[in-house]
């Protein structure tokens, strides 16, 4: 399903389009229409299924429809990195609007704390906060949540883990009590239904369930330095008629072209597709790769859902993609006809965290395969860290929050993406 179809107004569609975003996933199809309606909701849906964006991109729908500059958004997370994260989703599809936010969460100095109390008292848009920290502001007696119309609880099973019950309660006691509540839980336990029963109204639900990768997809994946990549992916597939299909994923519509452009030197039968391409130009692209005249077809995620090619030897993931349903939907296009089939994950230092949850999502640890010895050495495999947009996450000092220019004009977007 493509977002055009969940209801949301012509401002976020043109903002889902500028971050690159294509097809809705499962938890969005079923959640963003039932939030843009004003019900509560309870969503059992993990990490890396979308559900961020299944609750951001509703709100922001409301809030650009009548922006008022009054904070009227509260999201609540167990753990900084995960208010940096949703922090940052924010900002991208908030870039030519109005629309403010800021991520308050403990562990800075005192000009954070400075920063985080303007925008608590002077009206941010959307306060993405972790309990304690929150409690701390709400303490001292200046923050009004008067004007509070939207409350999300994200990762609510793991808040309640770590302890945060008794702040959750507190912190919604000092809002207005006509609201509309989301909860998203990657479990449901009978604590998380408690919780739901005290703050939510006559909520819908919605249960998304991770699917798996067929038994017969061969996965692995190499670590690889990002200037490794196209070499291995040459190393692969030189010499080698029997591969005679190789589909390689690619996250974004402008990395297409560079991999077609790079892998074009030594291979003559590539192609590339993507959602820039109108539907006659998409089709004879398929048609020709069905055909076998196309050997090698670079695409963003569009072709991993919904499009059956038959016979595909190899699917490579360029990069790691952003949900763990994406990862699914794209190592399914190899081993659909045959019975087994063969899918490569090429992950790079950055994608190594992402990476890891995806296994744990899956439930299989995917084995990690040497690169051959002319590459060199790849980076060791340590998934530990967290990654904020491709970096690992450090406390540098926070986003300071400072007021959009008022006159901010929507057609600057326009401008900007052709550039």
């Amino acid at each position: 399903m493509n977002f055009k179809e969940l209801g949301l107004n012509d401002s976020m569609l043109e903002a889902i389009s500028f971050m690159g975003f294509e097809k809705a996933t499962p938890v969005q199809e079923l959640a963003v229409p039932e939030i843009l309606l004003g019900n509560d909701l309870i969503a059992c849906a993990q990490t890396g299924t979308g559900k961020t964006a299944a609750f951001v991109l509703p709100i922001l729908d409301k809030l650009t429809a009548d922006h008022k500059h009054e904070t009227s958004v509260l999201i609540i997370v167990p753990t900084r990195e995960l208010a940096i994260q949703i922090d940052q989703h924010i900002q991208g599809f908030t870039y030519f609007t109005p629309v403010e936010s800021i991520p308050v969460y403990g562990g800075g100095g005192g000009s954070d704390w400075d920063s985080e109390k303007r925008a608590l008292t002077s009206g941010a848009d959307i306060i993405v906060a972790t309990p304690g920290r929150l409690i701390s502001h709400l303490n001292m007696g200046y923050v009004k949540f008067d004007s509070i119309k939207h409350l999300i609880l994200d990762e609510a099973d793991r808040m309640l883990d770590i302890g945060f019950y008794d702040d959750i309660i507190k912190i919604i006691k000092y809002l207005p009590k006509k609201r509309q509540t989301l909860m998203f839980s990657a479990t449901m336990p009978p604590k998380i239904r408690q919780l739901a029963s005290k703050i939510l109204t006559n909520p819908k639900e919605v249960s998304i369930e991770i699917s798996k990768p067929a038994d017969g997809v061969l996965q692995a994946a190499y670590l690889v330095y990002d200037t490794q990549k196209t070499p291995l992916i040459s190393s692969l597939i030189k010499n080698k008629p029997e591969i005679t299909s190789v589909l390689i994923f690619s996250s974004t519509k402008l990395k297409v072209n560079d991999i077609v452009r790079d892998l074009r030197k030594t291979e003559k039968a590539i192609h590339g597709i993507s959602s820039a391409f109108d539907q006659s130009k998409r089709e004879e692209v398929l048609m020709n790769f069905r055909a076998k005249k196309i050997r090698i077809l670079v695409a963003t995620d569009v072709l991993s859902r919904g499009i059956d090619i038959k016979d595909i030897d190899l699917v490579i993931n360029y990069d790691v993609p952003n949900d763990a349903e994406d990862y699914v939907h794209r190592v399914g296009r190899t081993a659909r006809a045959k019975a087994t089939g063969v899918a490569l994950t090429l992950v790079n230092e950055d994608d190594m965290y992402m990476f890891k949850r995806i296994e744990d999502f899956i439930e299989n640890e995917v084995m990690k395969i040497p690169l051959p010895s002319e590459l060199g050495m790849g980076p060791m495999w340590n998934p530990t860290k967290p990654l904020i947009d491709g970096k690992k996450f450090t406390n540098t000092g926070k986003r300071k929050f400072t007021r959009k220019n008022p006159n901010h004009k929507r057609s600057n977007q326009r401008s900007k993406k052709n550039r």
